[in-house]
Protein backbone atom coordinates (compact mmCIF):
# COMPACT_ATOMS: atom_id res chain seq x y z
CA UNK A 1 0.00 0.00 0.00
CA UNK A 2 1.34 2.97 -0.67
CA UNK A 3 1.90 6.27 1.54
CA UNK A 4 1.88 9.79 0.64
CA UNK A 5 4.89 11.82 2.45
CA UNK A 6 4.54 15.00 3.88
CA UNK A 7 7.29 18.12 3.45
CA UNK A 8 6.72 20.79 5.95
CA UNK A 9 7.56 24.41 5.13
CA UNK A 10 11.81 24.69 4.62
CA UNK A 11 11.93 20.87 4.82
CA UNK A 12 12.56 17.92 2.24
CA UNK A 13 12.18 14.26 2.15
CA UNK A 14 12.64 11.50 -0.03
CA UNK A 15 10.70 8.68 -0.82
CA UNK A 16 10.58 5.86 -3.44
CA UNK A 17 8.11 3.56 -5.38
CA UNK A 18 4.82 3.32 -4.83
CA UNK A 19 4.59 6.48 -2.57
CA UNK A 20 4.03 10.28 -3.15
CA UNK A 21 5.45 12.87 -1.82
CA UNK A 22 3.64 16.45 -0.71
CA UNK A 23 3.55 19.76 0.42
CA UNK A 24 0.91 21.93 1.03
CA UNK A 25 0.92 26.34 0.78
CA UNK A 26 4.07 27.02 -1.82
CA UNK A 27 3.13 30.69 -2.18
CA UNK A 28 6.66 32.78 -2.63
CA UNK A 29 8.55 29.61 -1.82
CA UNK A 30 9.26 26.65 -4.68
CA UNK A 31 8.11 23.05 -4.51
CA UNK A 32 11.35 21.24 -6.29
CA UNK A 33 10.23 17.73 -7.32
CA UNK A 34 13.46 15.35 -8.04
CA UNK A 35 13.42 12.03 -9.94
CA UNK A 36 15.98 9.44 -10.89
CA UNK A 37 14.38 8.46 -14.68
CA UNK A 38 15.47 4.67 -14.37
CA UNK A 39 15.12 3.57 -10.50
CA UNK A 40 12.11 6.03 -9.59
CA UNK A 41 13.59 7.42 -6.53
CA UNK A 42 12.62 10.79 -5.99
CA UNK A 43 12.24 13.84 -3.73
CA UNK A 44 10.36 16.76 -2.74
CA UNK A 45 11.67 19.94 -1.08
CA UNK A 46 9.78 23.37 -0.02
CA UNK A 47 12.33 25.70 -0.72
CA UNK A 48 11.61 29.52 1.02
CA UNK A 49 14.56 31.63 0.16
CA UNK A 50 17.05 31.59 -2.53
CA UNK A 51 20.29 32.36 -0.64
CA UNK A 52 21.77 30.67 2.25
CA UNK A 53 24.74 33.21 1.80
CA UNK A 54 23.30 36.03 3.60
CA UNK A 55 22.36 34.10 6.82
CA UNK A 56 25.12 33.60 9.54
CA UNK A 57 24.89 31.09 12.43
CA UNK A 58 25.79 27.36 12.74
CA UNK A 59 21.98 26.12 13.00
CA UNK A 60 21.34 27.05 9.36
CA UNK A 61 18.55 24.96 7.68
CA UNK A 62 19.39 23.96 4.59
CA UNK A 63 16.41 22.77 3.07
CA UNK A 64 15.10 26.34 3.58
CA UNK A 65 17.28 27.70 0.81
CA UNK A 66 17.84 26.91 -2.87
CA UNK A 67 21.53 26.79 -2.57
CA UNK A 68 21.91 24.36 -0.28
CA UNK A 69 18.46 22.43 -0.12
CA UNK A 70 18.68 21.09 -3.63
CA UNK A 71 22.19 20.03 -3.17
CA UNK A 72 20.88 18.39 0.27
CA UNK A 73 18.13 16.64 -1.49
CA UNK A 74 20.29 15.14 -4.12
CA UNK A 75 22.44 13.80 -1.33
CA UNK A 76 19.42 12.01 0.07
CA UNK A 77 18.15 10.35 -3.11
CA UNK A 78 22.07 9.01 -3.99
CA UNK A 79 22.09 7.29 -0.60
CA UNK A 80 18.76 5.65 -1.81
CA UNK A 81 20.74 4.71 -5.15
CA UNK A 82 19.64 7.36 -7.11
CA UNK A 83 22.15 8.53 -9.50
CA UNK A 84 22.40 12.52 -10.65
CA UNK A 85 23.06 12.18 -14.35
CA UNK A 86 19.55 10.68 -14.78
CA UNK A 87 17.78 12.92 -12.35
CA UNK A 88 15.09 15.64 -13.88
CA UNK A 89 13.43 18.20 -11.91
CA UNK A 90 10.15 19.98 -12.01
CA UNK A 91 9.50 22.86 -9.67
CA UNK A 92 6.26 24.67 -8.81
CA UNK A 93 5.83 27.91 -6.84
CA UNK A 94 7.16 31.15 -6.68
CA UNK A 95 3.73 33.24 -6.48
CA UNK A 96 3.56 37.04 -5.89
CA UNK A 97 1.36 36.89 -3.15
CA UNK A 98 1.20 40.71 -2.14
CA UNK A 99 1.00 43.27 -4.94
CA UNK A 100 3.82 45.91 -2.96
CA UNK A 101 3.94 49.38 -5.42
CA UNK A 102 6.85 51.30 -5.68
CA UNK A 103 8.97 48.32 -4.35
CA UNK A 104 12.10 46.84 -6.54
CA UNK A 105 12.42 44.00 -8.00
CA UNK A 106 14.16 42.30 -5.26
CA UNK A 107 11.40 42.33 -3.12
CA UNK A 108 9.90 40.08 -4.74
CA UNK A 109 10.73 36.44 -3.09
CA UNK A 110 9.08 34.47 -5.37
CA UNK A 111 10.39 35.23 -8.49
CA UNK A 112 14.29 35.35 -6.94
CA UNK A 113 13.08 31.66 -5.29
CA UNK A 114 12.59 30.11 -8.71
CA UNK A 115 15.48 31.64 -10.60
CA UNK A 116 17.90 30.21 -7.71
CA UNK A 117 16.22 26.89 -8.27
CA UNK A 118 16.61 27.22 -12.04
CA UNK A 119 20.08 28.63 -11.29
CA UNK A 120 21.34 25.56 -9.29
CA UNK A 121 19.68 22.67 -10.86
CA UNK A 122 21.15 24.65 -14.26
CA UNK A 123 24.71 24.32 -12.15
CA UNK A 124 24.47 21.11 -11.14
CA UNK A 125 23.10 19.46 -14.62
CA UNK A 126 19.90 18.87 -13.64
CA UNK A 127 17.13 19.34 -16.45
CA UNK A 128 13.88 21.21 -15.14
CA UNK A 129 11.44 19.49 -17.53
CA UNK A 130 8.33 21.14 -16.73
CA UNK A 131 7.32 24.18 -14.57
CA UNK A 132 4.65 26.29 -13.08
CA UNK A 133 5.71 29.29 -11.39
CA UNK A 134 4.75 32.88 -10.93
CA UNK A 135 1.27 34.31 -11.67
CA UNK A 136 -0.46 35.52 -7.82
CA UNK A 137 -1.90 32.28 -6.19
CA UNK A 138 -0.56 29.39 -3.84
CA UNK A 139 0.09 25.97 -4.74
CA UNK A 140 -0.04 22.65 -2.91
CA UNK A 141 1.77 19.79 -4.85
CA UNK A 142 1.80 15.98 -4.87
CA UNK A 143 4.53 14.39 -6.63
CA UNK A 144 4.59 10.49 -7.85
CA UNK A 145 8.33 10.00 -8.67
CA UNK A 146 6.75 6.41 -10.23
CA UNK A 147 5.22 7.82 -12.61
CA UNK A 148 6.39 11.44 -12.95
CA UNK A 149 3.08 13.36 -12.68
CA UNK A 150 3.51 16.38 -10.38
CA UNK A 151 -0.35 17.71 -9.14
CA UNK A 152 -0.62 21.07 -8.74
CA UNK A 153 -3.95 22.28 -6.67
CA UNK A 154 -4.41 25.85 -6.01
CA UNK A 155 -8.34 27.44 -5.34
CA UNK A 156 -9.40 28.95 -8.08
CA UNK A 157 -7.39 27.20 -10.66
CA UNK A 158 -8.27 23.73 -9.66
CA UNK A 159 -6.02 20.94 -10.12
CA UNK A 160 -4.07 20.10 -12.82
CA UNK A 161 -0.95 18.40 -13.56
CA UNK A 162 2.53 19.34 -15.27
Amino acid sequence: MSEIIKVGMADLKTCIPPNGITTLGLGSCIGIAIRDRANKIGGLAHIMLPDSTAIKGSTLNVAKFADTGIVELIKQMEKLGAVKSRMEAKIAGGATMFAVSGRAATMNVGERNAEACRAKLKELGIRIIAEDCGKNFGRTVIFYPETGEYVIKSVGQGEYKI
